[in-house]
C-alpha cells in the first residue's frame, strides 16, 4: 500500500481562534458501529443482498426510539411510517464509495479517505507459510487459522487452548487476523505483543486491515470476551480530516476504538471504553469539560456484542439503551455545537451471516444552527461528511467528498 505521509505535530490553537474559523466551534460525531440502513446497489457481490439492520431489526421488535425519529430516522432507515415533519435536524443517508465493508475501511472514508483496491480477505484461512512465520517469531503453535465468529470459535476451541496454550488464530469476511487468548493462560500483555508480531507480518507484510486481541476468561461451556480487546490498523494511506484538524492545532478527542481504527494518527487525546454504555459516559463527561474541536466516538457493543452474534432482540434493545441516553447528550448540547450520528457498515442479526453487512448508514445532524428538517438525500460517498467537517473547521479541502455544509446552516445564525 502507498506510503502514509509524516505525522503531523500536534499544537493546540486558542478557542478563540476555532471560533473565528468555525460555524460549529465543536463538532460531537457518534459512530453506531455496524447500524446500517439498506443494502447497497452492489450488496449481491458481498453476499449481502436482503441486508437491512436497522429495518429488519424493526420488522422482528417495534423500536421505541423516539428521539431519534425526532432527528429523522424514519425518513431515511425501514423502521415504520415516518412522522411528520418538521424534524429537529438534518437527515439523510450515506453510500460508500470504497470495496469493503469493514470499520477501518469505513471510517476512513468518513475521514475523506476512499480506497481504490479492498484490503486483503482470507475465505479460506491464511496461508500456511505466513502461519508457520508466525508461529516460529511467537515461539508457539497455533489453532483454528478459520473463518469463524468469535464467539463460536472460543466455544468450539476454547478447552483446545486451555490445555495446550496454544493462540487461537480465526479471520472473517473481513480484512482481519484475530487471536484469541485465555487470559489465564496467555496473560493480556503477552497477547498484545503476540499481535504486534502478527501485525508485522500480517499487517505491514501483506496488507491486511487489522489484526485484533480478543481475549476472554471463564471455564469451558461459559468461555466470555472481556473488554481488553485492542486492535492494530495499519496507517492510513492519505491525509485524513483529522490529520488535517491536529495539523491546524484542532483537537481532537477519541472515545472508543477511533484511535485505534486510525493507529493513533491525527488523535489529541484517547479514551477507551469497555462498553457502549461507558463509551456514552465519556461522551457526557467530554461535553462538560472538552474544548472546542472535533468529538469523535465509536459505540461498538451493536457490532460485537449483538450484530456478530445475531442477537435480534439484544441488538434492538441497546438501540433503544442509546435511543434513551440520547436525551442526556442532546441536553449537554451548546447553542453553537453540531451533533452528527451516523455508522460504519451494518450487520444485519437477521440473516445468516454474522459478518458485517455492505449497507446505506444513516447520517443524523442536530444542534441550535442546523435547519430543522433539511433532507441530505443519499451522499454518494461516506466522504461528504469528512469534507464538510472540513469545511466547517476551515481546513482541508480533502482528496475526496463534497461539502454539504451550506445545506444545514441556518441563515444568519
Amino acid at each position: 500500500m502507498p506510503r502514509s505521509r509524516p505525522r503531523a505535530r500536534s499544537r493546540t490553537i486558542s478557542r478563540h481562534t476555532i471560533r473565528n474559523l468555525a460555524l460549529f466551534p465543536r463538532v460531537i460525531l457518534i459512530v453506531l458501529d455496524s447500524v446500517g440502513c439498506g443494502e447497497l446497489p452492489d450488496a449481491g457481490l458481498y453476499g449481502d443482498r436482503g441486508s437491512d439492520t436497522l429495518g429488519n431489526i424493526a420488522r422482528h421488535v417495534p423500536l421505541r426510539v423516539p428521539r431519534l425519529r425526532a432527528l429523522g430516522l424514519g425518513r431515511v432507515a425501514n423502521i415504520g411510517p415516518p412522522e411528520g415533519g418538521p424534524h429537529d435536524g438534518a437527515f439523510g443517508r450515506m453510500a460508500e464509495a470504497s470495496p469493503g465493508k469493514d470499520s477501518v475501511t469505513g471510517h476512513w472514508e468518513m475521514m475523506g479517505l476512499v480506497l481504490e483496491r479492498p484490503f486483503p480477505t482470507f475465505p479460506s484461512g491464511f496461508p500456511r507459510a505466513v502461519i508457520e512465520e508466525f508461529e516460529r517469531r511467537i515461539g508457539r503453535e497455533s489453532i483454528g487459522n478459520v473463518v469463524a465468529s468469535g464467539t463460536e470459535i472460543i466455544d468450539r476451541l476454547g478447552a483446545e487452548h486451555v490445555r495446550t496454550g496454544k493462540p487461537i488464530v480465526y479471520t472473517s469476511a473481513d480484512s482481519v487476523f484475530q487471536i484469541a487468548a485465555h487470559e489465564d493462560v496467555i496473560p493480556v500483555a503477552e497477547l498484545y505483543r503476540i499481535c504486534e508480531t502478527a501485525f508485522e507480518i500480517v499487517g505491514r507484510g501483506l496488507g491486511v486491515g487489522r489484526v485484533i486481541a480478543r481475549p476472554f476468561v471463564g471455564v469451558q461451556g461459559a468461555f466470555t470476551r472481556t473488554s481488553n480487546r485492542h486492535d492494530y490498523a495499519l496507517d492510513p494511506t492519505g491525509q485524513t480530516l483529522l490529520d488535517h484538524l491536529t495539523g491546524r492545532g484542532i483537537p481532537v478527542l477519541s472515545i472508543g476504538k477511533v484511535k485505534d481504527l486510525f493507529a493513533g494518527r491525527g488523535i489529541t487525546r484517547a479514551v477507551p471504553t469497555a462498553s457502549d454504555s461507558e463509551g456514552v459516559d465519556c461522551l457526557l463527561d467530554a461535553l462538560h469539560s472538552a474544548p472546542d474541536g472535533l468529538i469523535f466516538a465509536n459505540l461498538v457493543d451493536f457490532d460485537t456484542v449483538y450484530g456478530h452474534r445475531n442477537d435480534v432482540a439484544g441488538y434492538a434493545a441497546n438501540i433503544e439503551r442509546f435511543d434513551q441516553r440520547l436525551g442526556s447528550v442532546l441536553g449537554q448540547l451548546r447553542d453553537d455545537d453540531l451533533l452528527v450520528i451516523t455508522a460504519d457498515h451494518g450487520n444485519d442479526p437477521t440473516t445468516p451471516s454474522t459478518d458485517h453487512s455492505r449497507e446505506h448508514v444513516p447520517l443524523l445532524m442536530t444542534g441550535r444552527r442546523v435547519k430543522r428538517g433539511a433532507d441530505l438525500g443519499t451522499r454518494t460517498t461516506f466522504a461528504d461528511l469528512g469534507q464538510t467537517l472540513a469545511a466547517n473547521f476551515s481546513v482541508g479541502p480533502l482528496a475526496h467528498g463534497s461539502s454539504f455544509l451550506e445545506d444545514v446552516v441556518v441563515e444568519h445564525s
